[in-house]
């Protein structure tokens, strides 16, 4: 196991375990994906950060190495989970768009948002290292092309093209850093 995934392993030790909701941050904080568990937060985000069971990282939604920091809003009621989602989901969508593969509508009635857990889940070093223009740009760029070639030789779907969608976006923004 490299240095690396047990940083990872040890920092999702800590997530929350309960039902809820959760974001998937990049580098800076952003969230790339709001997303739900009825088994418990902490298996859930495992899942993705490892590949296994994850339709948004085989669909190649999301990447991965983009992934600093996990926030948790675990819940007590199931009946909790999906409106909180959904209004998460239209807050963070309005901020920068998400990668997800649907748009959630915004709930009806008032929302009670849980405290927030926030976790890093990469090392302080190796996120300044993954921040530098270079390493961002030909990493965004790389994405993107993956994400293209998927809709063109597997699916086309709409809720990929909006994910290509928020890809550019994210590709313009890192080309005019790196110049």
């Amino acid at each position: 196991m490299s240095r690396a995934q047990e940083f990872r392993k040890s920092a999702l030790s800590a997530l929350s375990d309960e039902i809820g909701v959760y974001a998937l941050c990049d580098l800076d904080q952003v969230p790339l994906y709001v997303g739900q568990s009825v088994d418990g937060i902490r298996s859930r985000v495992r899942r993705h950060l490892t590949s296994a069971r994850s339709d948004v990282i085989a669909n190649r939604q999301v990447d991965v190495w983009e992934i600093a920091y996990v926030w948790a809003w675990p819940v007590a009621d199931r009946a909790e989970i999906e409106p909180l989602e959904a209004a998460l989901f239209q807050r963070f969508d309005a901020q920068k768009p998400l990668m997800n593969g649907k748009v959630l509508p915004l709930p009806q009635g008032e929302i009670t948002e849980p405290a927030k857990q926030t976790l890093q889940v990469i090392d302080e070093d190796e996120r300044l290292r993954r921040l530098r223009p270079d390493q961002r740009l030909e990493r965004q760029i790389r994405q993107y092309g993956i994400l293209v070639d998927y809709i063109q030789t597997v699916k086309s779907a709409p809720h990929l093209k909006r994910a290509l969608d928020a890809h550019f976006e994210r590709l313009v923004t890192y080309h005019k850093t790196f110049l």
